[in-house]
């Protein structure tokens, strides 16, 4: 398998998942601006949000994963088919419960994500109400994340990748054509929510068929939960979800402190955070989708120098393209924040608050998608314990931090506290690769990286000069305008980066891997 043809793949698809969810909050910020109501629907969406990342994307998948492709390559198709089975039972009966418990202790639950909203009771209705629709997308992205790591074990990127793009349609539709016919417009975002996880789930169904992986739900609940190869996944499960629960509980502590800043805050941020996820995304997640089934393959055959080699490939990568990336979101903060979002009630002052969190999380964006390739190399090998504890570290670390900056910067400071925290995190997991002897670095490290600082410094002069004869804000009725300005001056940026890093001996071959 060519992994960097596999990334483009995977990269397009997410690429038309991101355009859509920038189409999704173009229309958001609109129709809706930042206010007391939007805070209501982004933290009651974090909450179903924040759990699918903990039982689904993050704990489930770290702990299935390496789990399933043991089977695949040791235990024969069978052994696999009943894995599948018993596995999906054992989720779909936990998460059923999870929901159930979640609708029925949605004030409360508000409450402990958002105290600050209990001085509007309005704005914490809301939330409630919508948290209490949008709950059962846990139930729907558990299963949706079954469903990708099946299919990603059995090198099918598409569906996986391309299944982000149904939620982002279904809030497109909402937007359009549901929440200008309700009392409570922002309401119609909570249903478009759970539509779109109902749709992720559904779409999957084809491809499981195609593969002969179509899992079977069992009610026979207690001896689904005593399969040896479902007790192998919690035991994984147990830490791994005290490793995702460390990020997620930084991400409540600082959803809570947001909502005692200014009307509007949680809402820049979710704004910001969309930008940054786009390069996070097309990177960090491609990359780690491809990593993991890769890495685990390599460690159930015992090819430590094939593990080694994905490592520092996926390195490689993430820097050529990871930092570019990063300089857009400090030097272009302005520029991306009107073209997307300075529509309707989206003003002046939301620009300004929106592009300081964007730097923010420009500062830290590396450490961000490092942390997405550096960790499948401790699950691959079944070790979560290592990045539950450097977790722990980086929570404590985070949160010092915010004491510091949100004083001094307000919303900014939480993304620059979190952008600096990943960066961290990433660090401790190299070190911690490095002294097992899990990654060895390929030589030419040094030379790579000094020609790399060269170009990056010459996009940010670039971006900065280029982007300085416009005024961004004043071109708001001309918006095909401002955008062809903006597509104008990245494509200027990219010619000179990827011009540079060419001049100085890079080539795209260099950076081709064939797995096995």
């Amino acid at each position: 398998m060519n992994l960097l043809k596999t990334l483009f793949t995977i990269s397009g698809m997410t690429m038309l998942s991101r355009i859509t969810g920038l189409i999704r909050e173009l229309l958001i910020a609109r129709a809706f601006g930042a206010s007391g109501f939007t805070d209501a629907f982004f933290v009651a969406f974090r909450i179903p949000n924040l759990l699918r990342r903990l039982f689904a994307e993050g704990a489930f998948s770290q702990a299935f994963v390496p789990i399933l492709a043991e089977y695949t390559n040791q235990k024969g198709a069978d052994a696999t088919r009943e894995l599948v089975n018993k596995v999906a039972s054992a989720l779909f009966w936990a998460l059923m419960i999870v929901t159930v418990i979640g609708v029925i202790t949605a004030p409360t639950v508000v409450f402990l994500i958002a105290t600050g909203f209990d001085d509007n009771p309005a704005v914490f209705q809301s939330s409630v109400v919508m948290t209490r629709i949008m709950f059962p997308y846990i139930l729907f992205m558990s299963l949706v994340a079954l469903a990708g790591g099946i299919l990603n074990t059995w090198r099918e990127f598409r569906i996986p990748a391309f299944t982000p793009v149904l939620l982002n349609v279904s809030f497109i539709v909402a937007s359009l054509f549901v929440a200008p016919h309700m009392d409570q417009p922002v309401y119609a975002l909570a249903f478009a929510v759970f539509v779109g996880g109902l749709l992720q789930l559904l779409i999957q169904i084809p491809a499981l068929k195609k593969i002969n992986m179509l899992p079977r739900i069992s009610f026979r609940v207690f001896a689904v939960f005593r399969n040896e190869g479902v007790r192998r996944v919690i035991s994984q499960m147990i830490p791994a979800t005290f490793a995702v629960s460390v990020a997620q509980i930084s991400l409540m502590i600082n959803t809570n402190i947001a909502s005692h800043l200014p009307n509007g805050s949680v809402s820049w941020l979710s704004y910001a955070d969309r930008l940054m996820e786009f390069p996070n995304a097309l990177l960090g997640v491609a990359l780690g989708t491809i990593l993991l089934p890769s890495l685990s393959r390599a460690h159930a055959k015992q090819d430590t120098e094939e593990y080694s080699a994905l490592l520092d490939w996926g390195l490689r990568l993430t820097f050529l393209l990871a930092m570019p990336a990063a300089v857009f979101l400090m030097t272009l903060p302005e520029p991306f924040t009107t073209t997307l979002f300075h529509y309707g009630k989206f003003n002046v002052q939301d620009v300004s608050m929106t592009s300081n969190a964007l730097v923010a999380y420009g500062v830290g964006l590396i450490g961000l998608i490092l942390v997405r390739i550096l960790a499948p190399g401790f699950y691959a090998k079944q070790d979560i314990r290592t990045p539950v504890k450097i977790a722990v570290v980086v929570l404590i670390i985070t949160q010092l931090m915010n004491l510091v900056f949100v004083p001094w910067i307000a919303h900014a400071g939480l993304a620059l506290a979190i952008g600096l925290g990943a960066c961290v995190n990433a660090v401790c997991l190299y070190i911690g690769l490095r002294r097992r002897g899990i990654y060895t670095p390929v030589a030419g490290w040094l030379m790579f990286l000094t020609k790399l600082a060269g170009a990056l410094f010459l996009l940010a002069g670039v971006a900065l000069w280029a982007a300085s004869y416009f005024d961004w804000t004043g071109m708001q009725s001309t918006p095909l305008y401002r955008a062809g300005v903006l597509a104008g001056v990245m494509t200027l940026c990219g010619v000179v980066y990827f011009g540079a890093l060419l001049a100085m001996g890079f080539r795209p071959r260099d950076f081709k891997r064939i797995a096995s």
